[in-house]
């Protein structure tokens, strides 16, 4: 398992971003919907959202600031790849499995409003 999560950490958002697109957009979602839920989940604004993809910061990194990230995060739960995501015990994996669980929400077609926690 620790040498999944190194190679989990050491991806960059830049790898992951283009799949999120594709899973959104083949059900009528936009990018900017995805770049919006990533700016609430991680707490960019677009110019940094979009630093962070050409630097191709690495998701370790990315998630290593627990003060930036948004608080109502807590508030997602679900199962993403058969697991429960409130039971991840790793904090960057958990941050990871938050990103999927939203990016599958809004692929499902749930508004944003309820996405976004609101």
């Amino acid at each position: 398992m620790a040498g999944t999560l190194e190679r989990v950490y050491r991806l960059s958002l830049a790898s992951v971003y283009p799949h999120y697109l594709v899973k959104a957009e083949k059900k009528g979602r936009t990018k900017e919907e995805v770049d919006e839920i990533l700016r609430w989940l991680i707490g960019l604004d677009q110019a940094e959202l979009e630093q962070v993809l050409a630097d191709e910061t690495d998701l370790e990194t990315l998630f290593s600031d627990p003060s930036r990230l948004n608080p109502a995060r807590s508030a997602i739960t679900g199962v993403v790849c058969g697991v429960r995501v409130e039971d991840i015990e790793d904090p960057i994996m958990r941050e990871v499995r938050y990103m999927d669980k939203l990016i599958d929400e809004l692929a499902r077609g749930k508004a944003m409003e309820k996405i976004l926690r609101g």
